[in-house]
């Protein structure tokens, strides 16, 4: 008689380095004990496993849910003994099924799809990897796991073999079967564990359940990602997210949730999103939370027209028919896609929506979706970006977005604003839901601050105004109109723009007009009179002036968080011009990337020095002492680089303890003020190739302020 089966241990098996606790994993483990897990076991265990990622965390939140080194090394190398025992690999199931049938019984770890067997009256079960079909399953099991029957669901199944007298008969019987999920959530015990934590930390609590290192993300980009968990908890959610290629914009729906369906591609047919008419066998909307159809732009994608009319009835009215039967379902629907198209150009020669496939190009389907996240804001996905702290058991999280489903936030703003402009039903209908979903993921206890329910407002209206905004551009029967707010009981109004918007004003607006070529230097042109999305703090009624592209003049310059075209000639060059020596005030020209800034500074200064003339750069800094000693060799060397050229490149340290305000001044008389200073830009890709290391204006940016004075 066999044994069981070789176990497939990985070449190198995953073994966590020891690490220090964050106060913030300190305090995940001090309120969600036994409920977390830390992510980098997660992605080591990926490396060797083709399970998602829930399945991993069930396993590892029994036997690594803890702080202690040596109990977390154990339960790793229980969790590799259980995958490499019971986890079936399609290269093994022949040897697997050999152990069963010799054994007479063995646990697997596989995913398991069912059907009807309408002749026999009874359900059949196919495991995905162990290669069996046509497997005899309970009546009780499909009743209490309906989503069996659609899609298929991870699970730890006993089975057994025995040659049955009937010929025909299976051999293969199923003992039991348990759902790779968590048992159960305790609400309450939720709630009161979230009071715990300030905004910020609870942020950071949820990226890290994401598998994202919040140290990488501004707020406003913490808050793009955030957006990805809405259809989870509401109801009959419909969001649009088109963005460059590896942003990670399936990556959610793929791997976080057992409650959320991945298609890939949108060609996908009625019956098996609705309903089969012919069988009667109900679709995905009935059984899946969250559908995200992945792939979706493409205008090679062959789509039906019938479906684009049977979808704009649900995504409106949550129903669809079968037959002559009206029926509801509450799936929400994710459309994800890849763009091409840089945004300046998309907003000049099309709308946001070209990428998709022509029959989606319908204003009646686009006015159903309620948000727009603008994927090109999204920084692409690199290591560094991967957290090796606690987050939640994915499947905890999945289960309390899903409770949440049930709770009706939309009207929370309504006790301190007011909606001030004319609009649409469906544009109210659609940054409501999104606030409702936002205040849902942040302030589950809806114990947001004044300030936190503006910036969740401020965020939706401008998710729905980007919708509207470009429907306006493919159909002209459309109204248009603001997206303004106010405080309740009298106040300035808000009017709320997106990034977009703000940034390329002479490209903004319904109606695709000729517009000049921008100069160079227009990042200095005047701003809208109107608040950026979504900032931090709160809004202002107007946008001070920026100085205009032309000529130099006094005034205030905002770059919107999470935007790309900004460059230091952009910022600089129009107020430098003609100087013959430059102060830069910065004490945190530290690090090899703060030097690095410093260098391209210099560099663009160079480029506009004519030839002949010369200009003198001084830099005054700081120093750490860790540091110091790579910073001197850093700007020695960048000093001897540029001797004997067009610029006079010098540095000192400032003794003053308390120098702290960045700026730039000329000789000229000129002083900007920079509040991060040249630390304008996030972390971006490097390499040879990385248009971001050659391209300034390829970088995402972080929020700024300058303000130029003439003295």
């Amino acid at each position: 008689m066999n044994s069981d089966p070789e176990p497939v241990l990985p070449e190198e098996p995953f073994v966590a380095a020891p690490r220090q606790l964050s106060p913030l994993d300190q305090k995940i483990l001090q309120h969600f004990p036994g409920l977390v897990v830390r992510k980098d076991l997660t992605n080591g265990l990926k490396q060797n496993a083709v399970v998602p990622t829930y399945v991993l965390e069930y396993l590892l939140g029994q036997h690594c849910a803890t702080e202690d080194n040596d109990v977390i090394k154990s339960g790793l190398e229980s969790v590799q003994r259980i995958l490499a025992k019971h986890y079936v690999h399609r290269s093994q199931a022949p040897l697997v099924r050999s152990t069963i049938k010799e054994k007479g019984r063995h646990k697997v770890i596989d995913k398991l799809t069912v059907d009807l067997n309408d002749k026999g009256g009874f359900y059949e079960a196919s495991f995905t990897n162990l290669g069996l079909k046509k497997v005899p399953v309970a009546d009780d099991f499909v009743r209490r796991f309906p989503k069996l029957l659609v899609g298929g669901i991870w699970c730890i199944a006993d089975l057994t073999y025995e040659v049955a007298e009937d010929p025909k008969a299976s051999p293969w019987q199923i003992d039991s079967l348990k759902p790779i999920q968590v048992a159960s959530i305790d609400q309450e015990a939720y709630l009161k564990a979230r009071a715990e934590f300030t905004t910020e930390e609870w942020m950071d609590v949820l990226m890290q359940s994401m598998g994202f290192n919040p140290q990488h993300f501004e707020r406003r980009a913490k808050l793009l990602t955030l957006m990805r968990l809405v259809p989870y908890c509401e109801r009959n959610y419909n969001l649009l997210e088109l963005g460059p290629k590896g942003t990670g914009k399936s990556h959610i729906y793929a791997e976080f949730s057992p409650h959320g369906m991945l298609i890939s591609g949108s060609e996908v047919t009625s019956a098996k999103l609705f309903v089969n008419n012919a069988s009667n066998k109900p679709g995905l909307v009935e059984f899946w939370d969250t559908i995200c159809f992945d792939e979706f732009a493409g205008k090679d994608k062959k789509v039906d027209k019938g479906i684009v009319d049977i979808m704009k009835n649900y995504m409106a009215n949550r129903s669809f028919s079968r037959g002559v039967v009206q029926m509801t379902a509450e799936a929400s629907m994710v459309f994800m896609g890849n763009t091409k198209k840089s945004v300046a150009y998309m907003l000049k020669h099309s709308h946001f929506f070209e990428p998709l496939p022509d029959k989606y190009i319908d204003s009646a389907f686009l006015d159903r979706i309620h948000a727009y996240n603008p994927g090109w804001e999204v920084s692409p996905i690199r290591h560094e970006l991967f957290t090796d702290g606690y987050g939640f058991v994915v499947d905890y999280i999945a289960e309390v977005l899903k409770q949440l489903r049930t709770e009706d936030f939309t009207g929370a703003y309504k006790k301190h604003f007011e909606i001030r402009s004319e609009i649409s039903t469906r544009d109210q209908t659609g940054f409501e839901k999104t606030f409702s979903g936002l205040m849902k993921i942040l302030y589950p206890d809806n114990r947001a601050t004044r300030d936190e329910v503006e910036e969740i407002l401020a965020f939706a209206m401008e998710s729905r105004r980007r919708v509207r905004e470009h429907i306006l551009r493919i159909d002209d029967t459309f109204k248009r109109y603001d997206f303004t707010y106010g405080p309740l009981g009298g106040g300035p109004s808000v009017t709320v723009l997106t990034p977009e918007e703000i940034q390329y004003p002479q490209f903004a607006g319904p109606r695709l007009q000729p517009t000049p070529e921008p100069s160079a230097l227009d990042g200095a042109a005047d701003q809208p009179a109107a608040r950026p999305p979504a900032p931090l703090p709160p809004p202002q009624e107007h946008a001070p002036p920026g100085p205009p592209a032309d000529q130099p003049s006094p005034g205030h310059l905002v770059v919107p968080e999470n935007t790309r075209g900004w460059s230091y000639r952009r910022l600089f060059a129009n107020h430098l011009k003609g100087a013959s020596r430059i102060t830069i005030s910065d004490p945190y020209i530290r690090h090899f990337y703060q030097v690095k800034n410093a260098m391209e500074f210099v560099q663009m200064v160079y480029d506009l020095v004519h030839e002949g003339d010369e200009v003198a750069v001084h830099l005054i800094t700081q120093c750490e002492p860790e540091t110091r000693s790579r910073q001197e060799e850093n700007l020695n060397q960048m000093a001897t680089s540029f001797t004997g050229s067009r610029i006079d490149f010098t540095w000192e340290y400032d003794p003053n303890p308390n120098f702290h305000a960045r700026s730039i001044s000329t000789d000229t008389g000129w002083k900007i003020s920079i509040d991060r200073g040249l630390d304008c830009f996030q972390r971006y890709e490097t390499g040879a190739f990385s248009a971001e290391q050659a391209i300034q204006e390829a970088r995402l940016t972080r929020r700024t302020e300058v303000t130029y004075l003439k003295l």
